[in-house]
């Protein structure tokens, strides 16, 4: 059976639920369809709220050819294919057919740049979908061809109103007895995400024949034993990240690759994965070895810049150095007790020797007395407590206990004695 999400797309903008800002009698999406001119577009918002839907729309009410590539699965090919398509559908001086790309973020530059001729020539009209903010993952020659349009997330009433409708109108669900008592449960599980909002509803209805009467505990109750039916993806794409994570932490270049290998295996998005390489080169490696958190940041950019497949051989690379890396979480155990100590002492004051002085009456006050420069001193080092007073002798940074940072455990024992201990 075809899923209720599917079923309930709507056809036209006068079904279309939420984005009334876009979409409303003023609307420039609803003015653009009325003047029966389509510009080129870049949708911007997070998932489920429409962005898809909106591209069929747009094509259809206008009677363009609508062609639709998903940038998780194709490449330059793919591309140069769907133009070429493009340019056998046009007759005369006819607008061109719609080329919709969702996630165009997941494009590598020359994937992008692939698409320029034949959107500046009008072969093509292109619609692209992206939950990044364009500014930073298109092009610039391609972002100023287009126009971007801001989708905000589903707000309660508009999700509502989805499960009304549904309700009423679909040729399955009209059939049964179905009363809510309570949305909050489906809103939950939802995430204001609405194709999760009608996968729910799908699910929780599917338990009972004809007669239902919906409320939070059995929403609950059905969503948690179905799990991997309400969610085919997110579970495992949370399950196969944490391995991954986990087994560069413990030090495993094995399982990490192999981790690695079923995330991109599974359409996951290249850079969330370095996202997360980042994340953990300072969080888990840290002082131990600080080249791998410039590593990681490498690893990013480049994968940003070249795309997949060959992306796949910066991020073996970056995982296998992470995971044979040294490991220490000082700095993250570092900053996580320093916030702790300022929310429970507040906003002690700063020492004057430490204060900013650009007026004469802030030096009569006393600011910046007493400061002593630390390069005129010898190896560029001079024993001046920097903590407020009520703070002296609160140790938040603990060395770890490997290499690199046993080096810092002495300097730091030698400059300040008993503040920082030997070992």
């Amino acid at each position: 059976m075809i899923p209720l999400a599917e079923r309930m797309r709507p056809s036209s903008l006068d079904d279309y639920i939420g984005q009334q800002h876009l979409v409303g009698p003023s609307g420039p999406l609803r003015k653009m369809l009325e003047s029966g001119h389509l510009s080129s577009i870049l949708f911007w918002g997070p998932p489920g709220v429409g962005k898809t839907t909106l591209a069929h729309i747009m094509a259809t009410s206008l009677k363009r050819p609508f062609q639709a590539l998903s940038a998780v699965q194709s490449g330059v090919k793919d591309v140069r294919e769907a133009i070429e398509k493009a340019k056998s559908q046009r007759f005369f001086n006819q607008p061109g057919p719609v080329l919709f790309i969702d996630e165009i973020h997941r494009f590598s530059k020359s994937q992008q740049d692939s698409l320029l001729g034949a959107v500046e020539k009008g072969i093509i009209t292109l619609i692209g979908a992206t939950t990044e903010n364009p500014s930073f993952e298109v092009i610039s020659a391609l972002l100023s061809r287009c126009q971007v349009y801001v989708l905000q997330p589903l707000s309660k009433s508009d999700l509502i109103q989805m499960v009304d409708f549904a309700i009423k109108k679909d040729e399955f669900l009209s059939k049964k007895q179905i009363k809510v008592e309570s949305y909050e449960a489906l809103l939950a599980f939802s995430g204001g995400d609405g194709r999760k909002l009608y996968n729910a509803l799908e699910i929780v209805v599917s338990v009972h024949p004809t007669k239902i009467k919906i409320t939070d505990d059995l929403v609950k109750e059905v969503i948690l034993e179905n799990l991997a039916l309400y969610d085919k993806n997110g579970e495992q794409h949370y399950d196969l990240v944490s391995a991954f994570i986990k087994s560069m932490r413990t030090s495993d270049p094995n399982a990490a690759v192999y981790y690695l290998a079923r995330m991109i295996e599974g359409g996951e998005d290249p850079l969330f994965i370095c996202r997360r390489m980042v994340i953990l080169a300072a969080e888990d490696i840290g002082l131990a070895n600080p080249n791998a958190l410039l590593m990681a940041n490498t690893c990013f950019q480049s994968v940003h810049q070249i795309g997949m497949p060959e992306s796949r051989i910066i991020m073996s690379q970056t995982a296998i150095y992470l995971s044979c890396s040294p490991k220490s979480n000082s700095a993250y155990t570092a900053i996580e007790n320093a916030l702790s100590y300022v929310r429970k002492t507040g906003n002690l004051p700063v020492p004057l020797a430490l204060r900013n002085a650009p007026t004469a009456l802030m030096k009569d006050l006393g600011y910046g007395k007493n400061y002593e420069y630390a390069h005129h001193f010898e190896k560029n080092i001079v024993n001046l407590e920097c903590m407020p007073e009520e703070a002296i002798g609160q140790t938040l940074y603990h060395p770890g206990d490997n290499p690199n940072e046993i080096k810092y455990t002495q300097f730091l024992y030698n400059l300040w004695k008993g503040k920082y201990p030997s070992t």
